[in-house]
């Protein structure tokens, strides 16, 4: 289709496509702006599911004015396909962004922010996405994001009107939300939407609460080899911790992340408000210096570390480590006494004794010269310190007196 001109968007080449749509690059003649183009593929185009899931897409999108959403534009059709004309974005995915990498702390928080703000903004309309993943979000080359595909959005009002019949529009809506129509978005859906419960806001905020998690460990926090294992984890099992994975987060990002994934959604965040506030008061805290971010952060995981160690130590191992650091906080406190023993020997306090060297007939241990030169001291295994005072001889042949103390 490049080069073709359809309605008045000229087709100037090909950004990618996937199972539900392929996406072109087109100049509008009249406005003199690029936009994108979105065709559903062609052996979808007469399916009654996916061209609703591709009305639905642009009905829902084109109801939100919001920067952090793609805009849709208006919704066509070109020899029998359907396509749908929206704002084109320079840059990447958030999957690719990541690309099994942690993101930088302040880009996780900013994009984080961003993307909590759009998901308000569509709550407050009566909008929920249900199909929130990092294929799902765009980062432009400016550092913004963009939300993207509200093809499985959930719309308070009823739309569906056209589609025929109350119980028509209830068979298509099961259909539409099931998980075998989410390709690839299973590791990011909430556990009530696995149940197939009535869905709100919050399914979202859960949905978001995985993609933080990747955004900030480079990796899902749900992984199995089958649909089934990861449907387990969701609905049974904790992530590991994300500062595990990624020691320079700081504990009340991992707070967050955890408090979005409860499996609860009465435990969890309420709206998307409120994970955007924690965000953005976390962003603030690091800014002014109160939360540490990267390399001081690893000072406040490591005591977090040590305790899930001594957790899975048994009592015995327990005792041992703390034995073990006693014995040489002892070992290191006796080594110290006897070097400033051996520094500043006590002054004896009993009456001073003159001895002539010549009749101490006892052993002497180590001496140590005064600072002044003046004087000996030394103590005797048989008891006592001893003091020896150095008569220096300059011109006279005094003998030398000792003097014991």
């Amino acid at each position: 289709m490049i080069g073709q001109t359809i309605s008045h968007y000229r087709i100037v080449d090909k950004l990618g496509g996937g199972g539900m749509g392929v996406v072109y690059k087109a100049e509008d003649l009249e406005l003199g702006r690029f936009v994108a183009l979105k065709f559903l593929p062609e052996d979808l185009a007469q399916d009654p599911q996916s061209l609703e899931r591709f009305r639905r897409e642009a009905r829902a999108a084109s109801a939100l004015n919001h920067p952090n959403i793609c805009t849709i534009h208006e919704i066509g059709k070109h020899e029998g396909r359907s396509f749908i004309v929206m704002e084109f974005l320079d840059g990447l995915t958030l999957k690719h962004r990541i690309a099994g990498k942690p993101l930088e702390l302040e880009v996780v928080l900013s994009l984080g922010i961003e993307i909590a703000d759009a998901l308000d903004a569509a709550h407050t309309a009566g909008i929920v996405h249900r199909d929130i993943k990092p294929a799902n979000a765009f980062v432009t080359k400016r550092g913004h994001a963009k939300v993207l595909d509200f093809g499985l959005a959930k719309v308070a009002a009823p739309s569906l009107s056209d589609v025929g019949g109350t119980e028509a529009t209830r068979t298509l809506e099961e259909h539409l939300t099931s998980p075998g129509t989410a390709v690839g978005t299973i590791a990011y859906m909430s556990p009530e939407q696995i149940q197939a419960r009535e869905l709100d806001p919050r399914t979202d905020v859960f949905s978001f609460g995985a993609v933080l998690y990747e955004m900030a460990t480079g990796m899902p926090p749900f992984r199995g080899e089958s649909s089934g294992l990861i449907f387990e984890a969701i609905l049974n099992r904790a992530p590991v911790s994300p500062v595990r994975l990624n020691p320079d987060l700081p504990l009340e990002l991992e707070r967050i992340i955890n408090k979005a994934l409860e499996k609860d959604r009465d435990l969890r965040y309420q709206s998307a408000a409120e994970i955007r506030a924690d965000l953005k008061r976390l962003q603030r805290d690091i800014g002014s210096g109160k939360v540490a971010s990267s390399e001081a952060s690893g000072a406040h995981t490591a005591m977090p570390a040590a305790a899930s160690l001594e957790s899975g130590m048994r009592p015995s191992g327990r005792r041992f480590v703390g034995v073990a650091v006693l014995a040489i906080f002892a070992l290191l406190a006796g080594a110290f006494a006897v070097y400033e023993h051996w520094r500043h020997p006590p002054s004896p306090s009993g009456p001073s004794k003159i001895l002539q060297i010549s009749h101490w007939n006892k052993p002497m241990n180590r001496a140590a010269l005064s600072p002044d030169g003046h004087t000996v001291a030394f103590t005797s295994p048989a008891g006592g310190v001893f003091q020896v005072f150095v008569m220096l001889r300059w011109r006279s042949s005094r003998t030398h007196q000792r003097r014991r103390r």
